[in-house]
């Protein structure tokens, strides 16, 4: 088994720079080359088990890392697709905008997303879909392997950790950058997670 870097298409964007774009792209390519060299090793140090007490504590060492690899390719594959193809509005009779009204007026839930990703500390700002209960449930993910919601569909997600706007902003200044996020944001793409996700 092995994955893939995606070479994805991002234009100009308006308030994250191509040198961040740049830079984050790399720091993704990074999380797709440790999940396949973890794939790799976990059957090298299992081999030295019968001969190596310590080698256990290897193996499980290295499968923990695993989730956080994993999970920081796959969180930055949907960021980054979510900026694919310019600045798209939702489309005429959004399912996705139906489906948010049910609760409350779209922009007011677009506040209440942007107060999430403003969580103190480093992490995501995720909007998942639960086919089960037919819902929406937003919530924050610490670091990758730590608090992904099971089950549950990824629809929209906002990498919050510094390095997603360090060269353009302060970490006082990151308000800034979520605006900037959402200003670039290609709303076709969440529509299309989302009818994916039904």
């Amino acid at each position: 088994m092995k994955f893939e870097e995606i070479k994805f298409n991002i234009g100009a964007l308006n308030g994250i720079s191509a040198r961040n774009v740049e830079e984050h792209l790399k720091l993704y390519a990074g999380y797709v080359k440790n999940t396949n060299l973890i794939l790799e090793k976990i059957p090298e140090y299992e081999g030295y088990t019968k001969e190596d007490a310590f080698a256990p504590y290897v193996v499980s060492e290295i499968q923990r890392r695993f989730g956080f690899e994993f999970n920081g390719m796959r969180n930055h594959e949907y960021f980054f697709k979510s900026l694919e193809g310019g600045t798209k509005s939702l489309p005429e009779n959004s399912a996705f905008k139906k489906e948010i009204e049910k609760d409350l007026p779209f922009d007011k839930w677009l506040d209440i997303f942007k107060s999430l990703a403003m969580t103190r500390g480093v992490g995501w700002a995720v909007l998942y879909w639960d086919k089960q209960t037919k819902q929406f449930v937003a919530t924050w993910v610490d670091e990758h392997h730590m608090g992904q919601l099971n089950g549950l569909n990824w629809i929209l997600g906002i990498d919050m950790w510094e390095h997603a706007f360090v060269y353009d902003y302060s970490t006082s200044e990151k308000k800034k950058y979520v605006d900037a996020f959402f200003e670039n944001l290609n709303w076709e793409v969440i529509e299309e997670s989302f009818k994916n996700a039904q």
